[in-house]
């Protein structure tokens, strides 16, 4: 059992190996055995990695601590999630997990496009099959989690093991890595059909249009990982943060931030021929991004809680990703001809500008964050000295950026395609923009003095008034036709047009997620070391610590404190925080406490007792507006699933003449 998951990556190495070639001169020589052979060698890979993945996990379910892997990251005392969980919770298990979903993926690609895409198949089964073999590199040659513990020539094993990190050890372990994964392994095959595109010269659109779904599912998947990620850091770091600018947080993000810019730019692609150039250079910055954020994850050139030791794993990294930019941004200059835009602005005031824009402004933001997170790294590279830059850079730079992105969220739908009358811009902006100043002015007189805050919550009103305008407006006129409500009217009009009131829906989730940022501006704490009896005041909130008590069970021993709340001299109930103290691995963490509603977070952190052992230290915090941030998230999901049920209008086939080449693409009706 124990050679048995090393022999299944191995041979899942061979085979990626073999899929690489026989995908390449089968595409090459138009040879339909070979082709054939590849994609069945990528059913195989898959059967290969899921019977190495079975065998790891199985070793941490039972507690098999002759594995190495195992004894650093499992215990006896662990519950049975965590175990599980701790197939991705190291380095060599993540990686097993990468290589095994990458599989998934590409079996899927394989399978779904059987029949279909002919020309340019081979060759997105090689570029899957070349980030296939790299990750089964690692995994059977360096970073191997099938290594055995040995004493002389023989394996031993030892009575119990490490166990995770206790900073892992919570619920969101089972679900933020595996949906992160999805999304950063998923942006592989949106490149994947980039790079086929590339290679066979075929019709500019048609990898976008065989992708788009793709992508944008996978868009989902990153956009979720992040959120629980946040979700998770809320609740178990003990001070309420849900984003610190965290180098790992960051690598995380910059995919997201092209990702999202190479969704708006792929409209204007298909229905005005333009952004060709941009949007491979997107699709592969987005597939470099996710190989940078596993390469700063595992090569412990930055600090950060979600990063993996110091490792040798980062050279091979390095030399992937030159290898495959050099190869990628050869195929784009190759290729600029065919990639010529059918079209030119005609407006500045026009729909094609604003998205111009907010590609350029989410490059800008995507520059500024990769700047600020690895110039530490190169400094020190430099100058032998080491230095910080922390979460006040990236807020003086991120925060205006922000800002600028959230009003041309709301610009955008106003503007036309082509140009904008200046008639239909004051119409349009009128009574958003009148509305945005006027909640703006009575936050200022209710005593307001945050610029930001005013500026966010006033764009916030802008942005959602001209997105409920526009579903007005549609309804409105569906509903004077049909004799319908304004409700079903909706309703129908979505379906109509999943894609751009999906998108819609989408925006105003942002907008609900920034009117929980904005509440940052309004928070309050503070901590103290108390006895039981003691009072604690924040704000309209009082809070009496009414009891303290201590235990302990296998994994941890802990305390617990119970606080009755009131407000204003009502009685809330009562909250209880907990710290706990992790045996195998002496670390402690804290379990906070959260009073959660609409317009405030009370949370509650038990952060250790006193020195003399005879007093609590209690951290308290207040956080204006935070549910807004989950809520805006639920809103987010619902607008890109519609997004992806397809409109009850087909699009109807028009062609173009594209560099010499006929082709037929959707155009919106």
């Amino acid at each position: 059992m124990e050679n048995l998951g090393a022999l299944a990556v191995l041979l899942a190495f061979c085979f990626s190996v073999f899929a690489i070639a026989a995908s390449v001169i089968g595409g090459w020589k138009r040879r339909p055995f070979l082709i054939a052979a590849a994609e069945r060698a990528v059913y195989s890979i898959l059967l290969l990695t899921t019977v190495a993945s079975f065998v790891l996990v199985s070793a941490l379910l039972a507690g098999d601590f002759r594995f190495s892997y195992v004894a650093a990251h499992s215990n006896l005392a662990m519950p049975v999630l965590y175990k599980f969980a701790a197939w991705w919770g190291g380095q060599e298990g993540s990686l097993l997990f990468w290589s095994w979903l990458l599989s998934c993926y590409s079996a899927v690609v394989v399978y779904t496009n059987r029949r279909k895409h002919r020309r340019i198949m081979p060759y997105v089964t090689a570029t899957l099959m070349v980030t296939q073999c790299f990750f089964l590199i690692l995994n059977a040659f360096v970073a191997s989690p099938f290594e055995m513990l040995a004493v002389g020539r023989g394996i031993t094993a030892v009575p119990d093991g490490q166990g995770l990190n206790p900073l892992l050890q919570h619920p969101a372990m089972a679900v933020h890595p595996p949906v992160l994964y999805l999304g950063y392994v998923g942006f592989v095959v949106p490149f994947a059909f980039a790079m086929g595109s590339l290679i066979t010269r075929q019709p500019g659109d048609d990898w976008i249009h065989t992708t788009r779904r793709w992508t944008l599912i996978t868009w989902l998947f990153q956009t979720s990982g992040i959120v629980i990620g946040a979700a998770w850091a809320y609740v178990v770091l003990g001070w309420g943060g849900y984003w610190g600018w965290d180098p790992v947080e960051n690598a995380s993000f910059l995919p997201w931030i092209t990702a999202t810019a190479f969704l708006h730019s792929v409209m204007m692609q298909e229905k005005k021929g333009m952004m060709k150039v941009w949007n491979m250079v997107l699709v592969s910055a987005t597939f470099f991004l996710c190989i940078f954020g596993t390469f700063l994850t595992r090569s412990g050139i930055v600090s950060s809680v979600h990063a993996f030791a110091q490792s040798s794993i980062g050279h091979w990294f390095i030399g992937f990703m030159a290898a495959t930019m050099a190869v990628t941004a050869y195929l784009i200059l190759d290729r600029l001809d065919y990639l010529k835009t059918e079209a030119r602005l005609e407006s500045v005031i026009s729909r094609e500008s604003s998205f111009m824009f907010n590609n350029l402004i989410l490059l800008a933001a995507a520059f500024a964050i990769l700047w600020g997170t690895m110039f530490p790294v190169i400094s020190e590279a430099v100058t032998g000295e080491k230095i910080s830059v922390g979460p006040p850079f990236f807020n003086r730079i991120m925060v205006p950026i922000g800002l600028f992105l959230l009003f041309l969220t709301g610009v955008g739908p106003l503007f036309a395609w082509r140009r904008t009358s200046l008639e239909s811009l004051r119409r349009n902006f009128q009574w958003p923009l009148l509305g945005a100043l006027a909640l703006a002015a009575g936050l200022f007189a209710a005593g307001v003095r945050h610029g930001y805050a005013l500026t966010a919550l006033g764009l916030c009103l802008f942005v959602a008034w001209t997105i409920i305008a526009e579903f007005y407006r549609g309804s409105r006129a569906i509903a004077a036709k049909s004799g319908t409500g304004l409700l079903r009217s909706a309703v129908e009009l979505t379906r109509r047009n999943t894609r751009r009131y999906g998108g819609y829906i989408v925006h105003f989730g942002i907008v609900l997620m920034y009117v929980g940022f904005s509440g940052a501006a309004f928070n309050t704490d503070t901590t103290q070391e108390v006895r039981i009896g003691d009072h604690i005041r924040l704000g309209s909130y009082e809070l009496r610590v009414a009891d303290v008590r201590q235990g302990d069970n296998p994994n941890y021993t802990w305390h617990t404190a119970r606080i009755d709340v009131t407000k204003n001299g009502r009685s809330l109930g009562s909250l209880t925080p907990e710290r706990r103290f992790y045996k195998a691995s002496q670390q402690g963490t804290s379990e906070v406490a959260i009073r959660r509603r609409l317009n405030e977070d009370l949370y509650l952190n038990f952060a250790g007792m006193s020195d003399d052992n005879q007093r609590a230290i209690i951290q308290a915090f207040v956080f204006p507006l935070v549910s807004w941030i989950w809520i805006g998230y639920w809103v987010l999901v619902a607008g890109t699933l519609i997004c992806l049920v397809p409109s009850k209008v087909r699009p109807r086939q028009v062609r173009t003449q594209v560099a010499g080449v006929r082709r037929e693409h959707a155009a919106a009706v």
